[in-house]
């Protein structure tokens, strides 16, 4: 009588192991992540325990409020590292060995230039009909997520009148007043180089009209080399910064400062996207999919739109009090995307050498 309860039990305690981590086996008994139900899914995000990110902190476009949405949807932890785009490829590439991360957000140039070295791994998400096809690789290496213009953040407590265009900053009253990060350290500098230079006749090959334009910042002394932070735009040193318009609007939301006012440039800005990458050695594979399946959908783009991010899905239809804070559509009318990325990073290179020798040369 014993022994045929034990076998009970056994038997009992066996089939429930079965039914609980049924689903974890199916993808070890070698069916891909498309293959798996949703609750294969799930059971094997839950089994790997965590997502490993670079480049993608709580604080930049409402990422923490993804993450945070993304981890308890699946019980499980999110870890991130800040750094820049190149230093997640290094990253991607120097560990593979020994993964540390599952995925990262790019700069848009440099989604081909981890293509090309060979660390992306490829995925399209359900909604990959819906991305346009220039931010999109054709093969799924990567994807644009959402999308930032170089914009106008100026402090109306230091400015008088609000400078409209990169035409405009060249006026007198802004002596000492405009300032853009180091372009031999941001891509946000480097980008608000290119808005100058479609400002004025260039594009991602001709990047010269953007220097002139800077170095008749400097001639006329409205230049102020300061960067753009947090901290300098909380203490009001920044009366005129070239920065990302979703940064922007955050610093004037999250520092409930009133007195900052965002301008989309009327005479030509960038539109430049930001993509989200897959490691090709991650340590999560299951994971890292499903969150660029989120990343994509109606419930994430709305939450970059929170970030002012604005979605690279046009068809979500926002909520009413997020649209309203965000920059109405008319404001981004002389806003280019960049169209041959592979050219413009190139031309990024160059930047750091020709900033020194032709705008602090002055």
């Amino acid at each position: 009588m014993k022994r045929s309860l034990t076998k009970t039990l056994l038997a009992t305690m066996l089939l429930v192991v079965v039914v609980c981590f049924g689903a974890v086996t199916a993808a070890a008994a070698g069916k891909t992540y498309e293959q798996m139900s949703a609750a294969e899914r799930a059971a094997a995000i839950k089994k790997e325990g965590a997502i490993v990110s670079y480049g993608m902190p709580d604080s930049w476009a409402n990422l923490g409020e993804i993450w945070k949405t993304f981890a308890e949807k699946y019980g499980i932890k999110h870890i991130d590292t800040d750094m820049s785009s190149a230093e997640e490829l290094s990253k991607f590439q120097a560990e593979k060995v020994k993964p540390v991360a599952d995925v990262g957000d790019v700069g848009i140039m440099f989604g081909p230039k981890g293509l090309a070295m060979g660390v992306l791994a490829p995925h399209k998400n359900p909604y990959w009909n819906e991305i346009p096809s220039w931010a999109k690789d054709p093969n799924g290496y990567w994807a644009a997520e959402y999308t930032g213009t170089i914009a106008f953040v100026v402090n109306t407590k230091k400015v008088t009148n609000v400078p409209r265009s990169f035409a405009d900053l060249l006026k007198p009253e802004y002596k000492g007043k405009v300032s853009i990060d180091d372009p031999a350290r941001s891509a946000q500098a480097q980008s608000g180089i290119l808005a100058a230079a479609i400002a004025n006749g260039g594009n991602e090959k001709n990047i010269q009209p953007g220097m002139d334009f800077f170095k008749k910042l400097v001639k006329a002394g409205n230049f102020r080399a300061l960067e753009s932070n947090t901290s300098n735009i909380q203490k009001g040193e920044i009366a005129i910064g070239i920065i990302w318009d979703f940064n922007a609007l955050n610093y004037k939301a999250s520092l409930n400062m009133p007195e900052l006012t965002v301008v989309i440039p009327s005479d030509g800005s960038v539109i430049m996207p930001y993509v989200a990458v897959i490691n090709k050695y991650a340590p999560h594979p299951i994971a890292a999919r499903a969150l660029n399946d989120f990343l994509f959908s109606d419930e994430a783009q709305i939450m970059y739109a929170k970030g002012f991010a604005r979605p690279i899905r046009t068809n979500i239809k926002l909520p009413a009090d997020v649209a309203a804070k965000m920059l109405p559509n008319e404001a981004y009318a002389h806003a280019k995307p960049v169209k041959d990325f592979k050219v413009w990073e190139e031309t990024a290179k160059k930047i750091p050498q020709l900033w020194e020798e032709q705008v602090l040369a002055q």
